[in-house]
């Protein structure tokens, strides 16, 4: 998990080792100054010995100040490491997500993989920061303290090496109790930003309903279950402070009573005791020690908080996507021709089917029309062409191969889908539409947007193609949002051409234009149109009649009017509605 996550740090290496190096640097240095503190005073200031102070002072002066200087750099570097490690956990993150197969994104929530890119990484960028350095910072200043205090006087050293156990039992006993809770802060995390993200994307659809004191009342409570979390958590943390304090005040009485009969002994044998520049001395290490105790507690507890955020990170970058090329794909699809045979699909390898035994073979340059009631799965079976979903039993093929065998890639720049939840992009119209070819010229652009009957309402706009689009395209309607999408789909120039309820929100008129356009401009294109009116489909060459997750019927306007009760009912009763409504 950590080998995966530490992949990151890629260009930032030379930083990340910078960091600790002069670290490491700084802290031998701040610990020869007490040595130097402990020669000034015994040897200068006792003896009053003004060269030597002089000389000393300069010294330690001169120390002080590279010190300071190794210190800053060392921040500088591990501040670019940390930063640049979060960069590319973000990028590395964003990427394996735009590998994920629709499975693997049903996985994850929305609200889930925004916080693991924000909030998770935020934490493990601090860990790292203080990784790099306060994690080597503090250890190389405890043992080299350690040393020295030992070198001065063995047994008073002692005092601190006795209390390292009653610290490390007490870290353990907050680290166990205190990392299930945090697991259960950043899945609520994941709760309360699903909460805002559907608030705010159906914000008009609450403020129709007036339903702001329900959803004021969900945030709360959320909000709520969080701030108990987290009080819970904070509870076992906040041990970590006493339990140094205890330790460090413990430490420093013990230290000066043993020290102060040390120095009494020396009057009587110099060779058993200590001087007042030892103690002084010693009495520095012990701080040191201390302090850079505090210091890796904090970093502990850091990375307590930091685990859960780890892990929800390692199992983004260790999701393997569901659909993958085979060794050697086909790079090329002949024709739009598509081939079902005896297709059945489920969810997440459930047992329940929702796609069962399609047989069905659509010639290329065809127009496909398909219907069905709500929850028939017409949806998931054009979902299968582009291979945004792998057929549970049965084969999909297109130009007479099996999709599993396409490149991905290839496979879906030659199929163009438009489908009911309608996406636009901040930006442009140009830029919009040039997802579909990002060379395209202005004329293509001009040409498709006649073709999807968009062009009419683009020239009405101030800016015309070069009018912005609010993110979502709020600043368009329903009807211009799909035909907009429409002709993002046509510069693709694809094979296949599948339109998902794609025009639901035009008028008839216009609808009938659309369709007019696509068999007069691209016939050899194979077309797919899933509509809920008979008129969007009856000119079709043949329509796909979709019941329970199965084809009921498969044939032209005249024949499933004839041999279709389903069809035959749909088309009364939207005639029928027609009539009443002239």
């Amino acid at each position: 998990m950590i080998k995966k996550l530490l992949a990151s740090v890629r260009e930032y290496k030379t930083a990340s080792l910078l960091a600790p190096t002069l670290v490491v640097g700084e802290v031998i240095i701040e610990v020869i100054v007490p040595i130097l503190m402990a020669n000034l005073i015994d040897y200068g200031i006792m003896e009053t010995n003004l060269p030597y102070i002089y000389k000393m002072g300069a010294l330690i002066v001169a120390m002080c100040l590279v010190s300071l200087t190794l210190g800053a750099l060392a921040g500088k570097y591990a501040a670019m490491a940390a930063a640049g490690f979060a960069k590319n956990l973000r990028k590395d993150m964003f990427y394996s997500v735009q590998k994920f197969s629709f499975s693997n994104i049903d996985k994850f929530s929305t609200s889930s993989l925004v916080t693991r890119l924000t909030t998770d990484v935020t934490n493990v960028q601090n860990s790292y920061m203080m990784l790099v350095r306060t994690a080597f910072r503090s250890p190389a200043m405890i043992i080299f303290s350690m040393v020295m205090a030992f070198r001065i006087n063995a047994k008073v050293a002692l005092v601190f090496l006795c209390m390292i156990p009653v610290l490390a039992a007490g870290f353990l006993f907050i680290f166990s109790k205190a990392h299930p809770i945090f697991q259960k802060v950043f899945k609520t995390y994941d709760h309360l930003n699903n909460i805002v993200g559907e608030n705010l994307h159906g914000i008009r659809v609450v403020k129709s309903f007036v339903r702001e004191d329900y959803e004021d009342k969900k945030f709360k409570d959320v909000s709520g279950d969080m701030y108990d979390l987290f009080v819970k958590a904070e509870k076992l943390v906040i041990m970590n402070m006493p339990l140094m304090q205890a330790v460090i005040y413990a430490s420093m009485l013990l230290m000066s009573w043993i020290s102060a009969k040390f120095i009494v002994a020396s009057h009587n044998d110099p060779a058993l005791g200590m001087t007042t520049g030892q103690f002084t001395s010693m009495f520095t290490y012990l701080m040191q020690m201390m302090m850079n105790l505090m210091m890796l507690s904090m970093i502990f507890m850091m990375l307590v908080i930091s685990r859960s955020s780890i892990e929800r990170i390692a199992e983004v970058l260790g999701e393997e996507p569901d659909l993958k090329n085979c060794e050697s794909p086909v790079t090329n699809v002949p024709d739009g021709s598509v081939r079902f045979e005896n297709v059945s699909f489920s969810y997440n390898g459930s047992d329940k089917y929702c796609l069962s035994d399609v047989d069905l073979e659509i010639r290329s340059g065809e127009t496909i029309g398909i219907i069905g009631g709500t929850g028939s799965s017409k949806s998931t079976i054009v979902q299968l062409i582009p291979r945004l979903y792998d057929a549970t039993k049965g084969r999909v093929l297109v130009g007479g191969i099996d999709v599993r065998d396409y490149d991905i890639e290839t496979l879906r720049n030659e199929v163009a889908m438009v489908l009911q939840k309608n996406v636009l992009f901040s930006g442009t119209i140009k830029d919009n539409l040039r997802w579909g070819d990002a060379n395209a010229t202005d004329e293509d652009i001009r040409r498709v947007c006649r073709l999807a009957q968009a062009d009419t309402f683009i020239e009405r706009f101030p800016d015309k193609y070069d009018t912005y689009i609010e993110q979502g395209g709020t600043n368009v309607s329903g009807g211009q949002k799909q035909r907009l999408c429409i002709a993002r789909a046509l510069l693709k120039k694809p094979k296949i051409l599948i339109l998902d309820d794609s025009t639901s929100a035009v008028d008839t008129k216009t609808d009938s234009l659309i369709r007019k356009a696509f068999a007069e401009e691209i016939p050899d294109t194979t077309k797919f149109i899933i509509a809920q009116r008979i008129a969007s489909v009856e000119d079709a060459d043949r329509i796909i009649v979709m019941e329970g997750g199965k084809v009921n019927a498969f044939g032209t306007h005249e024949e499933l009017l004839k041999n279709n009760r389903i069809y035959r009912e749909v088309y009364t009763s939207q005639a029928k509605g027609g009539d009443d409504d002239e």
